[in-house]
């Protein structure tokens, strides 16, 4: 078979003989199982003849299916050919149609001029015409070319990219007006548009008023796909209903990253646009484009052309109205809006029908009242003919500030409808601003929207707000007419007596029968004082009611009298006092109970206290021992509850040395008190022992550890030698002592030393002081130099200042010190002074 020959042998469909061989091509019958196959086909040319055995046939047929697909291909893209040369010609006619009006001739010249203007340009006249209704349109697809043009201009592009934009473009609007719906809609799109993008499918959704999404087109996809989307119920958040809610084209570099379910995510994953369709600033629907990869930048090119596109989806999601005369007949919009008028005079709350007023985007700048219903009322008491045919920011100009105006637009763009339960409105009286709140309820109704709102009455809401204080106060109010024995009581009174809401009311010359027999004498002087009296009356009692359950309440009533002071009625309320009550109890046990703990811990630290004084005296008088002269000062806390547990001790030893120490138990109390005088003689009883400082402590320690139940403190403990004026000391976390010689004030080093009770074995190191005469050593604890505000190194460098600058005797000093001290732990404060002779 040669070239062309397997074209001439398929039959074109509709060939009224179908089902028959060609004129001139008669096949020669299969042999019969077994046998050879043979196959002749003769012409008027030529003779085909193939022979082969049984075992070649598939391999013959597969050739012949190959050669029928190959046909079935070449015709298939002919068919795409010739529709988009369809699409072109159509392009090419609306540019003709251009110039017969622009130069005033007839279509054969301006088909002339056209093909004359192609040739001197060196463009076809296909990029012509689209540069001719591209110039001419001025409309978004105008606005994407030109986009393309500006690119060419800064030098990043080049003219062959601006004519197959444009053309692009003008072939999908062709192809996209052809369309008889939306599915034809988005395979044109996809064909025409977004292919040469690098798009591999897409999908045209179309919104509904309840902010429900329906896949009205598709292409890229397998139908299967299709059918599993066909419908997105309102709330689900997807891809599309996020540029629907946004009102804005959203880009995802990987929509299955984002965790947003989409259409075909599966099929086509990759990055998505979408963009929400419509026009004159409504949005019937959304774009959208599905990318294999990450979409094309984000370029100002690319986005006007997506927008073009989106916005021509929107010519099959609803059709535009088309303005007619008078004397036509109306049209499916005409009805619908009688429709809406006649509904919204039907009903009972005011309303408005308004009509979008567009701009030259066809973005809505305001809304024209195009009626309002017999209810309707305005603030300014103007009638509705003086409103309708206003627009809505000249009839109410105060409607900018309130957030209405961006509602209309909201709804206006999705049609999801809004609903507030308390919104301010305001409007002009008289050029003075006068403020309502209402509800306010907007839905769109094709291209309408319909706005009720109702004014909510003040002295119902405060009724409202009364009955619901009464219920959480559990408060029932009642009116007793004592002419007519009517008795009126509220809704929380029944609750309060147990009462079903048909029961009798009781009346309250008869609530001694409902109180327990205690409270009779009570019951009694109240009734007195109001009904005899006439004077308002209160008074407490229990009431017993049916149930069995007993109830505190609280009655207060005051009498209605006339002009001739009779009594005509009482009126009151009950109010549940149950929780009150036993509410006092508790606290009244409470306070006893907590009477009894303060008496308690008073003693318990008056005790503590006659035990510090006891053994810690706050002043004692100096004592002279060999070679040295020493005094104290103790400042207790002045808050009873922080007796702490700071001592104190200088005594000569049998080895004519004389022992000087300075501790301080952590915390506070009786415990504090009695670890303190543990301590203390412990450590007066191991220094007979003739052991040094080191030592002493680490004996020291295993008391603290081991026989004054876990106690913890900070000590120093001084050997002083008189023939050699030497000080031997050790420290156990405690602070170091200071040396004042000659007018100047050092605190001195300090060996290495945990405080006691910490750890059961524990090392302390010795450091000696060679003294001279005239020195002062000052021993103390934390509570003369401590600040919340400042750190310890800087308490310490401040004390030195303060003991280089105290002059006069030993005890002198020592007040100085203490009288000057601005610590402010309100802690124990002790002090010994050591003065060498």
């Amino acid at each position: 078979m040669g070239p062309g020959d397997e074209e001439r042998a398929v039959i074109a469909p509709g060939d009224e003989r179908a089902g028959q061989p060609p004129a001139g091509l008669v096949p020669t019958p299969l042999p019969e199982e077994g046998g050879a196959l043979s196959t002749d086909f003769s012409d008027d040319d030529s003779t085909f003849s193939a022979l082969a055995e049984v075992p070649d046939v598939h391999t013959s047929m597969r050739s012949n299916l190959d050669r029928l697909a190959a046909t079935v291909e070449r015709l298939s893209r002919r068919v795409r050919e010739a529709q988009a040369t369809a699409d072109g010609r159509a392009l090419i006619e609306l540019a003709k149609g251009v110039l017969v009006e622009r130069l005033r001739c007839g279509p054969t010249r301006a088909a002339k001029q056209l093909a004359e203007l192609a040739e001197r340009a060196g463009v076809t006249q296909l990029e012509l015409a689209a540069e001719i209704v591209d110039q001419a349109s001025h409309d978004q697809l105008a606005e994407a070319a030109s986009a393309f043009v500006d690119h060419v201009r800064t030098g990043t592009g080049n003219s062959g990219t601006v004519s197959s934009a444009v053309v692009r473009l003008r072939t999908t609007e062709s192809g996209v007006l052809g369309a008889s719906d939306t599915q034809a809609v988005a395979e044109a799109l996809l064909q025409h548009a977004l292919a040469p993008l690098g798009a591999t499918a897409v999908a045209v959704w179309a919104a509904a008023s309840d902010g429900s999404l329906d896949l009205a087109g598709h292409a890229g996809f397998s139908e299967t796909e299709a059918t599993r989307w066909r419908h997105v119920p309102p709330g689900v958040v997807t891809s599309a209903r996020r540029a629907l809610v946004d009102r804005a084209p959203v880009w995802f570099d990987d929509v299955v990253s984002t965790g947003l379910p989409s259409v075909a995510h599966r099929e086509v994953p990759g990055g998505r646009v979408v963009l929400p369709a419509g026009t004159g600033g409504r949005i019937l629907g959304v774009l959208e484009i599905c990318w294999p990869h990450v979409p094309p930048p984000r370029t100002p090119q690319i986005q006007r052309q997506v927008e073009a596109l989106a916005e021509l989806c929107s010519h099959t999601l609803e059709n535009r109205p088309v303005l007619r005369a008078e004397s036509e007949p109306r049209t499916a919009t005409d009805h619908a809006l009688t429709e809406l008028v006649d509904l919204v005079d039907g009903l009972l709350d005011p309303a408005m029908v308004l009509r979008p007023e567009l701009d030259g985007r066809g973005t809505p700048v305001d809304f024209r009242v195009h009626h309002a219903n017999p209810h309707f009322t305005d603030l300014a008491d103007r009638t509705r003919e003086d409103v309708v045919g206003a627009t809505l920011l000249e009839a109410y100009p105060l409607v900018a500030h309130s957030g209405l105006i961006d509602e209309l637009e909201r709804v206006h763009a999705t049609g999801e409808p809004f609903r507030a339960e308390r919104m301010t409105l305001a409007t002009l009286v008289d050029q003075v601003p006068l403020t309502v709140t209402a509800s306010i309820s907007i839905s769109r109704h094709g291209g309408e929207l319909l706005l009720l709102w109702r004014v909510h009455d003040e002295t119902t809401r405060l009724a409202n707000l009364l009955q619901h204080a009464q219920r959480l106060g559990r408060v029932g109010g009642f009116e007793e007419n004592l002419l007519t024995q009517e008795i009126t009581w509220n809704g929380e009174l029944f609750s309060l007596y147990g009462l079903s809401q048909t029961a009798a009311p009781v009346s309250v010359q008869h609530l001694a029968e409902h109180a327990h027999p205690d409270d009779s004498g009570t019951i009694d002087r109240f009734l007195r004082t109001l009904l005899h009296l006439r004077r308002p009356a209160s008074t407490a009692f229990r009431l017993r009611r049916a149930d069995g359950i007993l109830r505190h309440i609280r009655v207060i009533a005051e009498p209605v009298v006339d002009a001739t002071n009779r009594l005509l009625s009482v009126r009151g309320a009950y109010q549940d006092i149950s929780a009150q009550h036993w509410t006092e109890v508790a606290l009244a046990a409470t306070r006893d109970q907590l009477a009894h703990t303060e008496q308690q811990a008073a003693e318990h630290n008056r005790l503590a206290l006659q035990l510090q004084h006891a053994i810690m005296p706050p002043t004692e008088a100096p004592v002279d021992a060999p070679g040295l002269r020493i005094a104290v000062r103790y400042r207790p806390a002045e808050k009873e509850h922080l007796v702490g547990g700071d001592w104190y001790d200088a005594v000569v030893l049998p080895s004519n040395q004389v022992l000087i120490s300075v501790g301080d138990i952590t915390g506070h109390g009786v415990g504090a008190a009695t670890g303190m005088v543990v301590l203390r003689n412990a450590l007066r009883g191991l220094a007979a022992t003739g052991a040094g400082p080191a030592q002493l402590l680490a004996w020291l320690n295993l008391v603290a550890r081991h026989l004054a139940d876990n106690v913890l403190a900070t000590a120093i403990c001084g050997l002083f030698d008189p023939p050699t004026r030497t000080l031997t000391w050790a420290r156990a976390g405690h602070l170091p002592p200071v040396l004042v010689r000659r007018g100047e004030a050092t605190a001195l080093p300090t060996p290495r030393g945990l405080m006691l009770g910490v750890l059961t074995d524990s090392d302390y190191d010795e450091s000696q002081v060679q003294l001279e005469e005239g020195d002062v050593l000052l021993f103390y604890t934390d509570g003369l130099v401590e600040r919340r505000d400042l750190p310890l190194d800087d308490c310490i460098d401040r004390l030195l200042t303060s003991s280089a600058a105290s002059s006069g005797g030993l005890e002198a000093r020592l007040d100085h010190l203490l009288t000057h001290t601005d610590s402010d732990t309100d802690d124990d404060t002790c002090v010994v002074g050591v003065e060498v002779r």
